[in-house]
């Protein structure tokens, strides 16, 4: 194994950087499942877990673990963390993740993230490197470059994982996937997917002016990584989704919901063409409305159903695809928060968030062989009442030789995430004009040349003068485009924070 770089080893504040660097090393600082007499309970008794971001959806998640021994809490606001902190007292409690890592470092065996999108990575991967096992919430990763990093690390360490894209473990992929592979619509060539976020605000000018922090926010550490910029309550809690800096907007929000049977159904890998539109693109904030297209090669056969090139086609912010011909007058085509077209040689399949009711449209929708596990109807606990977060409970438990992977591990939301921030990149920089040709393996376009440049509006200008709308843009000075195109790919972080160096 890599020993760290001098600069990862800097990036804690204490002895975690021993922790690291002894991990990296090879001595591998193991949880309870695989050593005793670390003054822990038996793995199979319950796991002592600690929770990373646990104001909002981590709380949710540690509440369907109760089965199991929550030991440590950490958040950079401990208003917005109260409720979780009052449910589980006897947890210890920390702004840093750092210092709980390495204060807890062998009291723990498993991490639950609910970050801020841009924080996801970092905090997965160096529990990694201790050996840790991970929940991480959806998005897996900001960048295309840190979901590569935590797949590769996932496996070098041979941990439980699990994104937090809680439908995967409820029936609607599982039938979805089933559908597709029985060759009932036949050769898929065309998929259209929406969602009905955002319900947080985007399309947003940034603040002119800062505000004081309250005394409960640490805002340095929630910035972390990204650029140091003045708090604002815009920001925090919640909006941070709506902002690049710290979140990939709707799409990525929902796209781990809504395209996980598009990835699994079709056995998607790299995209090798992307391309993006929108409302108006801003420098920080995501925009209103997006529209994104990827081109997939053809994949191998499953079974006797061919995967030719496919395109899929993504919309949000209230934009949803044309309706097909032979779609009921009537009828929405959104359920649970979105839904998904895939057009085949022999029929239209209509699914909504998660896979969920899927049905051919003017047709019958045959019942297929089950070939795929149903985690809800394995554990008796609905998917989103617990069954994803138990299934990875099950997976920590296992030894690594004889683990059955969860519905979402690694191996697989590693390169699904990919293909989520690859849409967030496509918008990011639909200036240039053209479909962006991308080398997946080497993770770089192909088609930005040297001389391409690229700006950005800061601020719209929009004002009302004798009653007539003005627009006055600020844009960002002209940038290479292979230079930001690169930036976004793979984030250059602020310091002294790093992440771990990525496996060979």
């Amino acid at each position: 194994m890599k020993k760290l770089s001098k600069e990862s080893k800097q990036f804690s504040r204490r002895s975690f950087l021993g922790t690291a660097a002894t991990a990296a090393a090879g001595i591998t600082i193991l949880p309870s499942n695989v050593i005793a007499g670390l003054g822990h309970k038996a793995p199979s008794d319950k796991l002592n877990i600690v929770g990373v971001g646990v104001g909002g959806m981590g709380f949710a998640n540690l509440k369907n673990l109760e089965s199991e021994n929550i030991v440590g809490l950490c958040d950079v606001d401990w208003k917005y963390a109260k409720n979780c902190f009052d449910h589980f007292p006897k947890a210890k409690k920390y702004k840093d993740w750092r210092t709980m890592y390495d204060e807890m470092g062998k009291e723990f065996d498993a991490v639950v993230i609910a970050t801020a999108d841009h924080t996801h990575a970092i905090t997965a991967a160096h529990a990694i490197t201790m050996g840790k096992h991970v929940y991480l919430q959806k998005p897996l990763t900001h960048t295309v470059y840190e979901s590569r990093l935590l797949t590769k690390l996932a496996n070098q360490y041979n941990v439980a994982t699990q994104m937090g894209n809680q439908g995967a473990s409820g029936a609607g992929v599982a039938e979805t996937c089933e559908l597709i592979w029985s060759g009932a619509i036949g050769e898929i060539t065309k998929v259209e997917a929406f969602t009905d976020r955002p319900i947080w605000p985007q399309g947003l000018n940034t603040p002119e002016q800062g505000q004081w922090v309250p005394d409960t926010l640490d805002w340095d550490l929630f910035v972390g990584p990204a650029k140091m910029r003045p708090y604002n309550e815009i920001y925090h809690p919640w909006n941070w989704r709506g902002w690049w800096d710290y979140g990939t907007g709707a799409l990525g929000d929902m796209a781990c919901h809504i395209l996980h049977p598009v990835f699994e159904g079709l056995k998607l890998g790299y995209p090798t063409k992307a391309q993006g539109s929108s409302t108006l693109l801003l420098n920080d904030c995501a925009p209103t409305s997006q529209a994104v297209k990827l081109t997939f090669p053809e994949r191998e056969k499953v079974g006797k159903v061919k995967m030719p090139e496919v395109e899929v086609n993504w919309f949000d912010g209230g934009i949803k695809p044309m309706l097909p011909d032979n779609w009921p007058a009537g009828k929405d085509p959104n359920k649970s928060g979105g839904g998904t077209f895939f057009y085949g040689t022999k029929g239209t399949l209509h699914v909504g968030c998660y896979g969920v009711q899927p049905e051919i449209i003017g047709g019958e929708t045959p019942k297929v062989a089950k070939t795929e596990r149903r985690v809800e109807d394995e554990l008796g606990l609905a998917w989103n009442k617990g069954a994803h977060e138990m299934d990875w409970v099950r997976a920590c438990k296992e030894k690594a030789e004889n683990r059955k992977p969860t519905t979402s591990d690694f191996a697989e939301a590693g390169p699904f995430n990919e293909m989520v921030v690859m849409g967030v990149l496509a918008v990011r920089l639909q200036a240039l004009n053209k479909t962006l040709e991308w080398d997946g393996e080497n993770m770089k376009f192909t088609n930005i040349g040297d001389d391409e440049v690229i700006k950005t509006v800061v601020k719209d200008g929009f004002k009302i003068h004798d009653g007539h709308p003005t627009f006055d843009k600020t844009w960002t000075d002209p940038v290479s485009a292979k230079e930001f195109a690169a930036e976004l790919i793979k984030h250059d972080y602020r310091k002294p924070w790093s992440l771990p160096d990525m496996p060979a």
